[in-house]
């Protein structure tokens, strides 16, 4: 990912709404005390310590438990680093009741995992709303608390995968720059390490040592139970008592942690030198805990000068052409912090230039200080980011768990008031506190005499802090809506728009939403194939750069009006087809829309936002060009692919596409947009809560004078067979390696045999049960990841059977072996009955859990309206699904599934691998693993 686009942290709250009526009026079970309440969220105590945080919410059918607990790598000693990561990955092992914990939660339909942070270990699973898997997971959480096996052969297997897990990162340039900085800017406390862990430690880790870490930690009085979505709070709190208030509260004391991170006494620098990638530049500066007054403050002048395009990084060092992007962001922790901006470079820039205009830009504000426009801008994205994560169940319960780990629950709300009330005063003292020379680490280390000292930070009472905070007052209940495909039918508005300059096709689904949340997605089609000829990279780059300026609005106008509307927009497309997506609020859906419309007729293509794209592409792709995924990929597409040069459907290598991107004029871009913005195939989608007859009314006059385009003949993409072939790509440098395997299919989705197929592929590797799980990471521990995809096309028979997984160079042929291994056993042997009726109540569960998400109907809607198609078609496959028998898949999948006409790319750092390994590495493989033809 560029640092373009990287994802900011969230720093917001939400309100909570109960169904019908609010859970402080439920009977308390025995053994339950409650605690404090704030905006339809509630806080219970069990006798042993257990803390409970209740945030029901009917507006969408999915229930999602997040169990806490606060250890991380803050917690670990000397020789522990990365325990608390083991301990999340050995914690799905299960316990004596129930093994592979995750292959259950799989099987039960549950989208489970978890992850460690420094602060914090969290597990977490959502599930279309259900009593019954509800009940079962506080279950297992129960159990897994003080009942997981932590065995040693449990380690031995997971080991490799962790390790898997710690080569893929350090893949990335900038990850490992980052731990190097953190490592640097920290001389004692744990914030510096990685929390996967060092190397040694987690490879020699002592299985006693780890047992009693987890029994350490893992007890209800350092955890906190978090249930957010739609659920029975009374009945859900019953099954809370009884599942965790059998568990004994523990007799011993956790220890206390005291290092104290003294305040920085001068710059510091770290040089990081690695094989491929492009040049980065980057400064970090020690800040305030999350509790403290200052961390907001900080955290809106973060924005201002990190952002882009408004921020001031951007504004001093990307027209200037010293770096191709900027990004900053704050770290949301316990103990006081850190916050990081970076500038990714094209080869050949002047990084000691452009680490001098970064530090200099955040460095020198006394001179220039923040404006009340800068502020108000960066509030904005700030609350938008809140009114974000208030709709969604789901990232209520993940925000909930950050503010735990970071020292209250209730902290997620005040951070919320505060960003609403900051003043240009705090914003500006707090910039100025921290970005100090004396504070920095960067690329560079210079003495200097006397440098001025952050204010050194203090300790927080968040009690007192909290005591009386009541947060908001107010809220509102959103009613239940039904995920059903015959209540989506029923309940879409399927119309079409005569206007003169041709048809407008809408699917219109209002329902209720957390925060009155609208998806819309537009879709401009038109042209031909033969249209296109020789313009592959001119359509890529026109939809690119439609919202980077029109006549009358400068690329900051544009992102300024979409951040006062609460809007994240996203445009994109290929030739013939242009897509629009848009997620805004009610009030702002029309508006937004009208905006977008203009933005597409009226764009200009302004020469140094040309300039701009193109070294941000050029950077992007040299980028790739060195990693793994992204070499496998392009060689087995070039591969694949019969076209010639000039047609759209062509993949080009990384040189030709550096090439093409190099050749983008404005010239070429305005006459492609002249010729094929139009009217004539325009489809219009939304989902959530907005007015129909609003909103269709904006689309007349927004299209009134949009001119006819030319007709839209949609490009075939026939099915083409390739003979079988294996490739070795070399990427120098590279820790982990990565596996691609492809092959072709002459299949539709209207096959008699695509459902059978569908669900084969789920049983082989789309699941944490599947074939290829189990034998590739769970046995073997040969990957972090490993996964089988069917992709099949609704126009015209044409498929594509995908297997991947990453994995150490040095397993290279133990990972061929094993993935040959499980395709043939598949074939030869067939899927047997239990899997067969776990796989299908499992995928029919995701399937209703993924039409419970606004994201999914909208996209559905738009695609199902080009196929003609309605949301019958996803019952009748549901119906299919449910219908088939183990004979007839296994017989779907001898029929179609050839494992020996598959072509695969490896790509790694072999020759390294090779020499690493002992000379007892060559011995023979052992018996029942044979040699690899």
């Amino acid at each position: 990912m560029s640092f373009a686009v990287l994802v900011r942290r969230l720093s917001a709250a939400f309100v909570a709404t109960f169904l019908g009526g609010s859970v402080i009026a439920a009977e308390v079970p025995t053994g339950i005390t409650q605690g404090p309440a704030v905006e339809g969220v509630t806080e219970y105590r069990l006798e042993n310590g257990l803390r409970i945080l209740f945030a029901p919410d009917a507006s969408k059918p999915t229930t999602t438990v997040n169990m806490t607990y606060l250890v991380g790598s803050r917690h670990e000693n000397y020789g522990e680093t990365g325990m608390a990561h083991l301990l999340e990955h050995l914690l799905f092992k299960g316990t004596a009741t129930t093994r592979n914990a995750l292959g259950e939660m799989s099987r039960r339909g549950l989208q489970a995992n978890g992850s460690t942070s420094s602060d914090r270990t969290n597990y977490y699973a959502s599930f279309a709303a259900n009593s019954e898997n509800l009940e079962w997971y506080l279950g297992w959480q129960a159990d897994a608390m003080v009942n997981s096996l932590i065995a040693r052969e449990d380690l031995d297997s997971e080991m490799t995968v962790v390790r898997n897990e710690m080569e893929s990162g350090e893949n990335n340039p900038f990850r490992v720059l980052m731990q190097r900085m953190e490592a640097s800017a920290y001389e004692w406390h744990n914030y510096g390490k990685s929390t996967i862990g060092a190397r040694s430690d987690v490879e020699n880790v002592d299985i006693g040592r780890l047992q009693a870490f987890y029994r350490l930690y893992y007890q209800p009085d350092n955890a906190v139970l978090i249930v957010t979505g739609k659920f029975d709070p009374a009945a859900t709190l019953k099954t809370v008592a009884q599942a965790f208030g059998k568990i004994p509260r523990p007799e011993r004391t956790l220890p206390r942690l005291y290092t104290v991170e003294p305040v920085q006494d001068g710059e510091r620098s770290v040089t990081l030198r690695r094989a491929g990638g492009v040049p980065i530049v980057a400064a970090m500066y020690h800040i305030p805990s999350a509790a403290d007054p200052a961390f907001v403050p900080f955290d809106l002048a973060n924005t201002i000068l990190g952002d882009t395009p408004s921020g001031r990084l951007y504004h001093a060092m990307v027209p200037t052409k010293e770096a191709a992007s900027v990004f900053g962001y704050t770290m949301t922790q316990f103990d006081p912090g850190m916050t990081l901006f970076a500038a990714q470079l094209e080869p050949g820039m002047d990084a000691d230039r452009a680490l001098n205009t970064l530090t200099t830009t955040l460095e020198n504000l006394s001179a220039k200080p923040f404006t009340n426009e800068e502020l108000e801008r960066a509030r904005s994205k700030f609350m938008t980011s809140w009114q974000r994560i208030y709709s969604d169940p789901e990232q209520v319960g993940a925000a909930l768990s950050e503010s735990v780990a970071a020292g209250d629950w209730r902290l997620f709300f005040l951070h919320r008031d505060r960003g609403r009330d900051a003043k240009l005063e705090d914003v500006q003292n707090a910039a100025n506190h921290y970005l100090l020379q004396s504070n920095r680490t960067s690329g560079r280390y210079i003495p200097t005499v006397k440098p001025p000292r952050a204010p050194a930070t203090t300790a927080v009472d968040i009690d007192a802090l909290l005591k009386d905070y009541k947060g908001d007052p107010g809220f509102v209940a959103v009613d239940a809506f039904d995920p059903t495909p015959d209540n989506i039918d029923r309940q879409t508005r399927r119309t079409q728009l005569d206007l003169p300059n041709g048809p407008v096709y809408l699917s219109l689904l209002p329902k209720p939403t957390r925060g009155n949340i609208v998806q819309a997605r537009l879709l401009v089609q038109s042209g031909e194939l033969d249209q296109f000829r020789g313009k592959r990279t001119t359509a890529m780059a026109m939809a690119d750069l439609l919202e980077r300026g029109t006549p009358t609005l400068t690329r900051q106008q544009i992102q300024d009006r979409f951040d006062q509307l609460q809007a994240e927009v996203s445009i994109g497309g290929m030739a013939g087809n242009l897509q629009v997506s848009m997620t805004t609020t009610r009030e702002h859906l029309s508006e937004l829309t009208a905006l977008v419309l203009d933005i597409i007729r009226q764009a200009n293509f302004p020469q140094d936002q040309i300039d701009e794209y193109q070294r941000q592409m050029a950077s992007s792709i040299q980028q790739s060009m060195t990693e793994p995924r992204s070499v496998a990929a392009r060689a087995l597409g070039r591969y694949a692919n019969p076209y010639p040069k000039d047609d759209v459907r062509y993949m080009p290598s990384f040189e030709e596409s550096l090439e093409n991107v190099r050749a983008v004029n404005r010239e070429a871009l305005q006459a492609f947009h002249d010729q094929f913005v139009g009217t004539g195939s325009v489809y219009f989608t939304a989902v959530g809560a907005f007015d129909p007859e609003a909103i269709q009314t904006t689309l007349k006059a927004g299209l009134a004078d949009w001119k006819r385009a030319p007709t839209y003949t949609r490009i075939p993409s026939p099915y083409n067979a390739v003979v079988p072939k294996a490739f070795d790509v070399n990427t120098p440098d590279k820790a982990n390696a990565f596996f691609l395997s492809r092959v072709p299919m002459k299949l539709q989705d209207t096959d008699p045999d695509y459902a059978a197929l569908y669900v084969a592929n789920y049983l082989l590797g789309a699941s944490e049960t599947s074939r290829l799980w189990n034998r590739v990471r769970e046995k073997e521990g040969l990957s972090y990841t490993v996964r089988s995809d069917l992709s099949v096309s609704s126009f015209e028979p044409d498929a594509n059977w995908t297997i991947y997984a990453i994995y150490a160079p040095e397993n290279r042929e133990r990972l061929q072996r094993a993935v040959n291994e499980e395709l043939a056993r598949a074939v030869k042997e067939g899927f047997t009955a239990e899997e067969v009726k776990d796989g299908i109540a499992s995928l029919l569960s995701y399937r209703r859990l993924a039409r419970s998400q606004d994201d999914v109907l909208v996209s559905a809607w738009q695609g199902y309206r080009v196929q003609q198609r309605t949301f019958a078609w996803s019952a009748e496959m549901d119906e299919k699904i449910a219908a088939l028998t183990p004979e007839k898949i296994n017989a779907a999948l001898r029929s179609h599934l050839k494992p020996e006409d598959f072509s695969s790319v490896y790509a790694g750092d072999f020759t390294r691998a090779q020499a690493a390994k002992p000379a007892q590495a060559e011995k023979p493989a052992p018996a029942g693993q044979p040699k690899v033809n």
